[in-house]
């Protein structure tokens, strides 16, 4: 009798608890912005970045954050249909079915090294028989994920405009994963995102994986590249107060003008600066789509 009076009593604290963060004004304490970023790199890394990023907000903003790091960019789309994400940082993609999905709008654009558009790359091993795209037919290819702009959907593009058809493909789920299955043969090629070289360095995804593969530059070889589309968007649930959008938006774009803001972005997504943006400017990528002859829902079943 008495365990059952307990668990009741437990029980009603537990739902007390739930209603309270529910009720709570967004951005107090009992019901932060919730703030997502999407798993490109390493999670443990990003994790480490995102919570420099959530520092900075708190200070600088009047609301209270909550920075997360999921499992997959479905897991960022997702969120936003059931209002547990209220900002993230996507790809290029995964706004596209944000959008289309949840109305999710896009508010900022990445810049990476004076640029707000970018390509994906085709790669492969330097000793491999491959020289030219034509060489990927019958071969085992790698694509990070089926939401993944740069890893999926622009080679996917390219393949069908240029009759490539791999034998076999697998999804790595990272850049890094897909470069490090082509080092140890465990795939002859695979698609990861490219950025142009800065002061003699390589900034494509190769650069993730340096400390494993120290000569990765001359070991990974760029067979290709596609066409170029617009960077990734920061989002934000469409549904937020227009007021709490701006003084975030406004606090990102100080932040990433101090020492710390520029590396915390360049650690976790090679971000050098951002730049104001709409929804409008990733009609382009819905252009590619309708190319393809698919939506962003029919690309998340493959």
């Amino acid at each position: 009798m008495k365990t059952s009076k307990f668990l009741i009593f437990l029980s009603a604290i537990l739902l007390s608890t739930a209603c309270t963060k529910q009720n709570a004004e967004l951005g107090s304490a009992d019901n932060p912005v919730k703030f997502f970023f999407v798993p490109s790199v390493d999670s443990k890394r990003l994790l480490e970045q995102a919570k420099i990023v959530e520092g900075y907000l708190h200070a600088n903003t009047p609301y209270k954050f909550e920075v997360k790091v999921p499992s997959s960019y479905v897991a960022v789309v997702e969120a936003f249909g059931t209002k547990r994400a209220d900002v993230a940082s996507l790809n290029t993609f995964g706004y596209i079915l944000a959008n289309e999905k949840y109305g999710t709008q896009a508010r900022l654009i990445v810049i990476r090294n004076g640029l707000d558009t970018y390509q994906a790359q085709i790669i492969a091993r330097a000793d491999s028989s491959i020289k030219k795209l034509e060489d990927l037919n019958g071969k085992k290819f790698a694509y990070v994920d089926p939401a993944s702009t740069s890893g999926y959907l622009l080679p996917a593009k390219l393949f069908a405009d240029k009759n490539i058809k791999p034998k076999e493909t697998i999804f790595a789920n990272k850049h890094d994963n897909v470069i490090m299955m082509i080092h140890q043969k465990q795939v002859d090629a695979g698609a990861t995102f490219y950025s142009p070289p800065e002061k003699g360095e390589i900034q494509d995804a190769r650069r993730l994986v340096k400390t494993q593969i120290p000569d990765v530059e001359k070991s990974i070889k760029i067979v290709e590249l596609t066409d170029a589309i617009p960077n990734d968007p920061i989002v934000f649930r469409q549904d937020m107060p227009e007021e709490m959008k701006t003084k975030i938006i406004s606090a990102l774009q100080s932040f990433i003008k101090t020492d710390e803001g520029k590396k915390a972005f360049y650690e976790s997504y090679s971000v050098t600066d951002f730049k104001t943006a709409t929804d409008s400017n990733y009609d382009t990528v819905r252009d590619m789509l309708k190319k393809l002859g698919k939506s962003a829902g029919s690309l998340m079943k493959n």
